[in-house]
């Protein structure tokens, strides 16, 4: 242990010694590193904002049911995929009859409409229409007032929920409860502020008003293309079997036979996780490689750097061996500082990682989440090279003929 300790202590005198010279030496791994952390912390925190989004949004238990499936990723399946008939209240209706592992079954449908109230106005925002179970799926929540009931949804009553980006722009300070605001060219009263969900990837998720599906199907009539099923499991237990019961229903409702694929899509949450995962690999593994290659050129500096560092004291190495040390103890001392050098690096490019990750996720709408494991093994990936490049001069320092070592000037 003071072996290690005296040959740290003369590494850390080299470097302070040769600032420069050793800020060089390891800009390399400082490079390597920081990008390690950097992208590491963006990647793990949009992995935990998406998973959080997905999960908040299809419910960790529950499925949901779209024309198109999960499958669709080239031409050809969109080809494929084209003609698939629309989802209708008529196959919502067979699904609930025939599942028996069914707890809830709900009918929502999207469109863009322009919102007014007096003299301010929103366009574009989203319009979403549900059927009267939808009070039965947590994704739903109020910050102010009520939802709306499901007998003013059966009943097609002129009264919406509004998102918290709505409610802002149109009232601002005023309450909007009870307020009267205008949805396309229809007039809606405002029961209940939806509880603020925030942004995605800059993208306000809070732009919306709910209203009842027929209200919705009168005011945009044919373009319920955007139509799905959203299915709550009696149990978690039972997922699959209701997913099950829900793909029968709809072939037997839509009279496909033994041999033809499903004409509709299912994603649970993890469906839709997989999905964002398999797109991310990709994109994730290209950066880890740009980060090994940074390595690799660090490591090649560091190599010769040590090199040079064994030839400048080819006397003093030469002198210990005189006085009796042994070759493991020279290969010792030169892998050692070239390990302390390397890990230097490291925890330069740890530091340097955290300012950008925090710099990028506070200009731009990527989130962060630092992880302790990536700090680890960025350190430990560092020490790694240190020893595996300070090899080869560890080796030869030992290797040297005492007595010619004497001589050199």
């Amino acid at each position: 242990m003071f072996q290690f300790l005296e040959a740290a202590s003369i590494a850390l005198d080299a470097i302070w010694s040769n600032k420069l010279r050793s800020f060089m030496t390891v800009l390399g791994n400082i490079v390597a590193v920081t990008s390690i952390i950097a992208v590491v912390s963006l990647v793990q925190g949009m992995n935990e904002y998406v998973t959080n989004a997905i999960v908040s949004d299809v419910g960790a238990d529950n499925f949901t049911i779209q024309r198109i499936g999960p499958g669709v990723r080239s031409q050809a399946d969109e080809d494929r995929v084209r003609n698939n008939p629309r989802l209708t209240l008529r196959e919502a209706s067979a699904i609930r009859r025939f599942g028996e592992n069914i707890g809830a079954l709900a009918a929502e449908a999207n469109a863009g409409a322009p919102m007014s109230y007096r003299n301010q106005s929103i366009d574009g925002a989203q319009v979403t229409g549900v059927s009267p179970e939808y009070i039965n799926f947590a994704t739903y929540d109020v910050e102010r007032g009520r939802l709306i009931s499901p007998v003013e949804v059966a009943s097609d009553r002129p009264v919406t929920v509004i998102g918290w980006d709505v409610a802002d722009k149109l009232f601002g300070q005023l309450d909007p409860i009870d307020k009267t605001i205008s949805i396309g060219k229809v007039h809606f009263r405002v029961v209940g502020v939806h509880k603020k969900k925030g942004s995605a990837f800059g993208n306000s998720q809070d732009n919306f008003a709910i209203i009842s599906l027929g209200n919705f199907q009168k005011m945009f009539g044919s373009r319920m293309f955007g139509m799905q099923l959203v299915v709550k499991p009696k149990s978690p237990e039972v997922v699959k079997a209701a997913m099950d019961e829900a793909t029968v229903a709809l072939r037997v409702e839509r009279r496909l036979r033994p041999n033809e694929p499903d004409n509709f899509g299912m994603f649970t949450s993890d469906t839709l996780l997989g999905i964002y995962s398999t797109a991310t690999q990709g994109i994730f593994a290209v950066l880890i490689g740009v980060v090994g290659l940074s390595l690799v050129v660090g490591g090649i500096v560091i190599m010769n750097i040590m090199l040079m560092v064994v030839s400048e004291r080819t006397r003093e190495i030469g002198l210990r061996k005189a006085l009796g040390a042994r070759r493991r103890d020279i290969v010792w001392q030169i892998l050692t500082e070239s390990v302390t050098l390397s890990t230097f690096g490291g925890l330069v490019g740890t530091f340097f990682g955290f300012i950008l990750a925090l710099i990028i996720s506070k200009l731009s709408p990527l989130p962060s989440s630092v992880q302790v494991w990536s700090v680890v093994a960025g350190v430990g990936i560092t020490a790694f090279v240190g020893l595996f490049f300070g090899l080869y001069p560890a080796m030869r320092a030992a290797k040297l003929d005492p007595i010619e070592a004497l001589r050199r000037e």
